[in-house]
C-alpha cells in the first residue's frame, strides 16, 4: 500500500515518484497560499536537470497568483535543462490556461500517470 506524503504546507504536497519531483498544489491558490508555496516551489525548481510534475488535481480555486507560480516554476526548470509536465482536468482551471496563453507553455495532461509518462525532449526552448 502508498503511503501518502506529508504536506510541506497546507498548499502543497511534496514526493518523488518515477525520477520526477512532484508538487501537489492543495485547495485555494490565491495570493496567501502563492507566498506560502513560493519558497518549497523555488527549492524544488532550482535543481539542474529537474524533472518536475505540478498535479494541479487537488485545487479547489485557482487565481492569477498560481498562474505566477507555474510561469516561475516552468522558467526556473528550463533555465536549468530540466523538464516540467502539468497536470490540470478541472475544465475552469483549464480554461484559465488556455485564456491567458500559459497551456501553450505548459501543455496540460490529465493525469498524473499521464504526466509520468511524458518523454524527456530533445530539445528545449
Amino acid at each position: 500500500m502508498r503511503q501518502e506524503p506529508a504536506p510541506l504546507t497546507r498548499h502543497l504536497r511534496v514526493h518523488r515518484e518515477r525520477g520526477h519531483t512532484v508538487l501537489e498544489f492543495r485547495g485555494e491558490i490565491d495570493l496567501a497560499a502563492a507566498a506560502e508555496i513560493a519558497p518549497h516551489l523555488d527549492r524544488e525548481t532550482g535543481r539542474p536537470a529537474a524533472r518536475v510534475v505540478i498535479d494541479l488535481g487537488g485545487i479547489d480555486f485557482f487565481d492569477c497568483s498560481g498562474l505566477r507560480l507555474l510561469y516561475r516554476a516552468r522558467s526556473r526548470v528550463l533555465e536549468r535543462r530540466g523538464q516540467v509536465v502539468l497536470v490540470c482536468a478541472h475544465p475552469l482551471t483549464l480554461r484559465v490556461l488556455r485564456i491567458t496563453g500559459l497551456s501553450r507553455l505548459l501543455p496540460p495532461q490529465p493525469t498524473l500517470e499521464a504526466a509520468l509518462e511524458q518523454p524527456e525532449p530533445t530539445s528545449r526552448p
